[in-house]
């Protein structure tokens, strides 16, 4: 189990970028949550098998229409996410 961390930039909220987030997770059989934070950005945490970490990262980098990620400041490791699905907070 490999887990992830990272933090989105750019105009990420109030344009459903958390909600498509979940469902990408959801999709690639993860296990986290997904908040937005004070400064703008919005944070991620994942767990699950590298390669869909990986998928979800390429997805976090491209987002919903109507968003622009400026970048994403991302942290492999292992571990595993303090929850059984996938979660916006």
């Amino acid at each position: 189990m490999a887990s992830l961390t990272a933090i989105v930039h750019g105009r990420v909220q109030g344009v459903g970028y958390r909600d498509f987030v979940r469902r990408q997770a959801r999709r690639l059989g993860l296990a986290g949550r997904v908040q937005n934070r004070p400064d703008g950005t919005v944070y991620v945490e994942a767990s699950g098998p590298l390669a869909a970490l990986e998928s979800l990262v390429a997805a976090l980098e491209e987002g919903p229409v109507g968003s622009h990620v400026a970048r994403v400041e991302r942290t492999f490791g292992e571990g595993t996410a303090h929850r059984d699905r996938f979660e916006i907070d």
